[in-house]
């Protein structure tokens, strides 16, 4: 972490000034030369205090970077999260106004919603299995304040790891009621197949990715509580988005889920 608190809250500054103008800003790893993930961290954490001092509801975290191909791509070993602001979350039937997003791609998942706390700094996957109440399919709208997508690990991480807003399905589940495993994704964009996927695509499982993320949360000291939502990662690539654009979600043992973007 070769950067001041100084620079660290005038970094932060300019990525929060980005989002509310929607102006993208150069990579912060360009301006910045060494800024790394542990700066970045610091970077979203300052973000994540200013938006709860402005009344900003914290609603739960979404885990980043849960495909090997792109930790490989980042050179990394391990996932990525952000929060998630009650303002950011669409409803099913509501349109998405692109005037409010910078260069927006859309992505399928599996969501979950704690109904207890994670306290434990190593929980197993059965202690995460017990904690979640209900599993939902969902779109996460990613944006990047970071001009043309030209991101590193530390700059999406600054930039709340590029999350922007998310849908959840009202189609609520048991875990046992569904194969996260092997169940299938597929996202439709204007009638046209963009994405397919399984949930083994994140990190194998993706409670394997809600465990990394519990564990996580206690070591920085926002440990998941009951009533968090999760969003475990992507199920397959994704997908630009433009303004007009029609999507249908469709993810095994869910009821489909419609995005439209105005």
């Amino acid at each position: 972490m070769p950067f001041d608190t100084e620079t660290h809250a005038k970094i932060a500054a300019s990525l929060y000034e980005a989002r509310q103008s929607c102006a993208p800003v150069p990579p912060v790893t360009t301006s910045h030369p060494g800024f790394d993930v542990d700066d970045a961290y610091e970077v979203q954490e300052i973000n994540t205090k200013r938006l709860i001092a402005e009344g900003q509801q914290l609603v739960g975290r979404k885990i980043g970077l849960t495909s090997p191909s792109v930790q490989a791509q980042f050179g990394v070993s391990e996932p990525d999260f952000g929060m998630l602001w009650a303002s950011g979350q669409v409803a099913e039937g509501d349109a998405v106004p692109t005037a409010s997003l910078m260069q927006p791609r859309a992505e399928a998942e599996i969501a979950f919603v704690m109904k207890a706390a994670v306290t434990s700094a190593t929980p197993s996957v059965d202690d995460v299995a017990g904690a979640i109440d209900y599993a939902v399919a969902a779109v996460e709208i990613v944006d990047s304040a970071i001009a043309d997508w030209k991101i590193t690990l530390a700059d999406t991480v600054a930039d709340n790891a590029s999350g922007a807003m998310f849908q959840l399905g009202t189609d609520r589940h048991k875990l046992s009621d569904i194969d996260l495993h092997l169940g299938g994704m597929e996202l439709v964009r204007n009638g046209k197949q963009v994405s397919v996927g399984v949930g083994a695509a994140c990190l194998g499982n993706p409670l394997n990715a809600v465990q990394w993320l519990a564990a996580k949360m206690v070591e920085v000291g926002r440990p998941l509580a009951a009533g968090d939502i999760v969003l475990s990662g992507a199920l397959g690539p994704m997908a630009p988005v433009e303004k007009g654009d029609e999507f249908i979600t469709r993810i095994q043992g869910f009821a489909p889920l419609h995005l439209t973007f105005t």
